[in-house]
């Protein structure tokens, strides 16, 4: 009545050599398994399938040549305005913000919160040619659209340096 039998096997090339009928060898080879789907090569396998930061949120950008000046848009959806800076130095558009979402609701006696968070900084490396005090920012309906006059001085400002 109290037969032991062996549980099914799935093997994989580096255990099959050490897997044996004894339940000692069974689990010698579930824990290999394991650590064979805990792959780095092939991580859609793996059952710990994680991003690797997922605190990090990047915005898509799009940045535009329009002749006189540059536009600089930023999709920032579900964000308000007060939570977003946007910083200019030394040639470099520092935008970062955090985002903060409550939502609470009772329906049929279930309570549902929903917390959600997440801060951002992104910097762009702008053309040397932008005005540092030409650059107009507007935030409408989660986009953000940044107007980078350019600086019809800039070509002026280069000259050639002398080895002496």
């Amino acid at each position: 009545m109290n037969e032991v039998t062996a549980p099914p096997v799935s093997q994989s090339p580096r255990s099959a050599g050490r897997v044996s009928g004894s339940p000692l060898g069974w689990l010698r080879g579930e824990v290999d398994r394991l650590f064979d789907d805990f792959s780095f090569g092939s991580p859609s396998r793996s059952a710990f399938n994680f991003p690797l930061r997922m605190d990090i949120l990047s915005p898509a950008v799009d940045f535009l040549d329009e002749g006189n000046a540059y536009r600089l848009s930023v999709e920032l959806p579900g964000m308000k305005q007060e939570d977003i800076e946007i910083e200019y130095r030394d040639g470099v558009l520092t935008l970062s913000g955090e985002k903060k979402e409550e939502s609470e609701s009772k329906e049929g006696g279930c309570l549902i919160s929903e917390r959600r968070y997440g801060n951002f900084q992104r910097q762009i490396s702008l053309p040397s040619d932008v005005d540092p005090d030409g650059i107009d920012a507007k935030f409408e309906n989660g986009l953000l659209s940044l107007t980078l006059r350019k600086n019809e001085d800039a070509a002026t400002r280069a000259r050639k340096i002398k080895i002496g």
